[in-house]
């Protein structure tokens, strides 16, 4: 196994075993509940024991996204996915992967044999994003065909409600707020615990999550500060492999006498003339 592929699964294994406060809030069947009846508020039948948590665990797992999968009773099947401020409809695929990993274990757990003649019985789908970035010119709705294949008529499909930030007193709202107030602090000071700790405050100062925030203070402070880690550390290994394809480019490029090592830095903006010497030396090591 090569070194890039070990410091992958390294990054990949640590960045599943943490939780996300996204997760966290939800795991509490009290907030949702809340979840759920701010996306159906005429289901008033609707308890905490009707909802069963089925998130999937480790579908794609080397991103800062989070999945939530929900059971409401028998008959629906809630997936949520949380993006963050860096917007893209490749979520789409994320949510076709998650939905038929989801059918594959429903299907699993009520023994229901898709090889048999009789039909199976499944939960009707709903597919939510929720987006912590600005809206913008984002669609209230993404598909795939509309996104992938110019509207085409496709033979599978997949929409998904995009819900963002508005002015509504529900949970999913207060969490949109929540992230960003962090993201607002974190331009301030930068990832520090006084970002997380300020985050907390204000939130709580305006009564954003407020109760979740009191009392799982503690807690929120070590899965956010968590979130520092899994960010240096991902932002270390991709300039890392960044600066090594660049070297190898440059090095290719002075070996067939396209470049002088002078000229390395002018054409790799991104490499200095240590590096360039670091090639140059190495290239006359197997000279």
């Amino acid at each position: 196994m090569s070194d890039d592929t070990k410091q992958t699964q390294e990054v990949k294994a640590k960045r599943t075993a943490k939780n996300s406060v996204f997760l966290d809030l939800f795991q509490d069947k009290k907030n949702l509940l809340k979840l759920y009846k701010t996306l159906h508020p005429e289901d008033t039948d609707a308890t905490e024991d009707t909802l069963d948590i089925v998130t999937i665990d480790n579908v794609l797992t080397d991103n800062l996204y989070n999945d939530l999968g929900i059971m409401a009773g028998n008959n629906r099947l809630l997936l949520l996915l949380e993006a963050q401020s860096s917007w893209t409809v490749n979520i789409l695929i994320r949510i076709l992967l998650y939905l038929a990993q989801s059918y594959h274990e429903y299907f699993e757990r009520t023994s229901q044999s898709l090889y048999k003649s009789k039909k199976v019985k499944m939960p009707k789908p709903e597919l939510y994003v929720i987006y912590t970035g600005n809206k913008g010119r984002k669609a209230d709705t993404i598909s795939l065909s509309k996104e992938f294949f110019n509207g085409a008529d496709i033979d599978i499909e997949i929409k998904a409600k995009v819900i963002y930030e508005s002015d509504k007193d529900n949970i999913i709202d207060e969490y949109i707020v929540f992230c960003k107030v962090f993201n607002e602090q974190i331009k301030k000071h930068g990832m520090t615990k006084q970002a997380v700790t300020e985050t907390i405050r204000i939130c709580k100062d305006r009564n954003i999550l407020r109760q979740y925030l009191s009392s799982k203070e503690a807690e929120v402070v070590t899965i956010m500060m968590s979130l520092f880690d899994d960010e240096q550390i991902m932002k270390t290994y991709t300039k890392d492999i960044k600066r090594e394809t660049l070297m190898e480019n440059a090095k290719h490029m002075l070996k067939i006498g396209k470049l002088t090592v002078e000229e390395i830095p002018v054409c790799y903006p991104d490499l200095t003339m240590d590096d360039a010497k670091e090639i140059e030396e190495e290239l006359m090591q197997f000279a």
